[in-house]
């Protein structure tokens, strides 16, 4: 819950500038870094509290539900920040890149544990 929060926060919060902007795609990698993390809390929540995975469960909990939250936010930033904050498909992009690669990581480590 607490990435959700902090991802929420920061999608529309004013970020300052700073000598890192400078480093191409930087923001990007935020992106696939924070969805990421947020997907890879989720599986490890999930897999200790179950002993199988229900993939159709984990499909729409650790994929589907943070990639749609990605979207609404970038839409929110589009059309509900007055110019503050703009909409970007490549921050969705990314954020979706970050989801999958958790959810593949996620999908690995269950496999080998036996919870699949």
């Amino acid at each position: 819950m607490a990435c959700f929060v902090m991802i929420w926060y920061l999608s529309f919060c004013t970020v300052p500038e700073t000598e890192i902007a400078d480093v191409p795609f930087v923001d990007k990698w935020v992106h696939v870094a924070m969805y990421g993390l947020t997907g890879g809390m989720i599986w490890m929540e999930y897999l200790i509290r179950h002993y199988r995975v229900d993939m159709r469960r984990m499909v729409v909990l650790s994929i589907a539900a943070p990639i749609i939250m990605s979207g609404i936010i970038e839409l929110l930033q589009e059309y509900c920040t007055s110019g503050r904050r703009s909409g970007d498909w490549y921050d969705f992009l990314a954020n979706a890149l970050g989801v999958l690669l958790a959810a593949v990581f996620g999908f690995v480590y269950a496999k080998g544990k036996g919870k699949v």
